[in-house]
């Protein structure tokens, strides 16, 4: 079969699909830190952040720049021989609606002063939203494609609580269907692997996002990476890791729970190599996503199937 959200020979809806679509070509992400922080690190909610945070949720190695000169950095860096290309801003580190409206602009407004800016992305969380956010960014989206990226990671309380979420399914639940209202595209992140899960847990977890009908899914692998809270934890008392074959019968299963309409924006983790401490596996992304493609195709899986 060829599944009609593909163009090539997956049998999930893929970010190249719908960017090609929309724009025309490949589109790129430009991966700034605007040097905020969050509600789960700073004391509002807890302190710390989450366990398997490192410095921000991405790597970045021109932080201490302003947001304008990270910006010119990432398309210096994707630009290697002088191609133009479009690009999305993506406002990566830690929770970035948790600031005020003047700085939400300022960071937008230099977003949209290169002119190959198509679109701004925000990772933040759902609780980190009012009605007068909501308004600048549904104006903002008016000028550009807009996208808010929510961190769920899990639907199961016991892990949410472990991983210092300091947020239940229940209210994100409840603030992302509200901000569904806005009409602004969103995308909902978890984790695969995450301590003391079990596969029918992540299973269920796929399928309660797909009952949000999102228009954007991240499914992460676990990353145990040096210098952060879970690093310390595996270190003292090491846990089971998801290995890589039951990993891809995961991923292709959780699929099938996720509406068609929604853009699989990532299947595997992405985490700096010379960080990294577990699973090694990991490493090896073409690896992995062959092995997806190959165990939908063999087991005759596709994106919404089981819905």
């Amino acid at each position: 079969m060829k599944f009609i959200y593909s163009n090539d020979n997956k049998r999930y809806h893929t970010l190249n699909f719908y960017n090609k679509q929309k724009y025309g070509e490949k589109v790129y992400k430009a991966s700034v830190n605007a040097g905020l922080t969050c509600p789960n690190i700073d004391g509002k909610l807890g302190v710390g952040g989450c366990i398997y945070c490192e410095g921000g949720s991405g790597y970045f190695t021109n932080k201490n720049l302003s947001v304008k000169k990270q910006i010119s950095a990432e398309i210096k860096r994707q630009n290697k021989n002088g191609e133009q290309h479009k690009y999305i801003v993506y406002f990566q580190a830690n929770t970035n609606t948790y600031t005020d409206i003047d700085t939400l602009k300022k960071m937008s407004d230099e977003a949209l002063s290169f002119d190959n800016t198509v679109g701004i992305t925000f990772s933040t969380r759902t609780d980190c939203l009012d009605d007068e956010k909501i308004a600048f960014l549904q104006e903002l989206n008016r000028k550009t494609d807009v996208c808010l990226e929510f961190g769920l990671q899990s639907v199961h309380k016991k892990t949410l609580g472990f991983i210092n979420r300091c947020q239940t399914f229940k209210s994100f639940k409840e603030e992302y269907l509200y901000f569904k209202k806005s009409g602004i595209r969103s995308c909902i992140h978890i984790i695969n692997g995450l301590p003391n899960e079990s596969y029918n847990m992540m299973i269920e977890t796929a399928k309660q996002v797909g009952k949000l009908d999102p228009d954007g899914l991240k499914i992460h692998s676990l990353h145990i990476m040096k210098g952060t809270k879970l690093a310390k934890i595996y270190k003292e008392k090491p846990f089971n890791l998801i290995d890589k074959q039951t990993y891809i019968k995961l991923v292709s299963n959780q699929l099938t729970y996720i509406p068609q309409n929604t853009v699989i924006e990532r299947l595997t983790g992405d985490g700096d190599k010379s960080k990294l401490i577990a699973p090694d596996w990991s490493k090896d992304k073409i690896s992995i996503l062959g092995g997806i493609d190959k165990f939908m195709t063999d087991n005759k899986l596709f994106q919404g199937k089981n819905l």
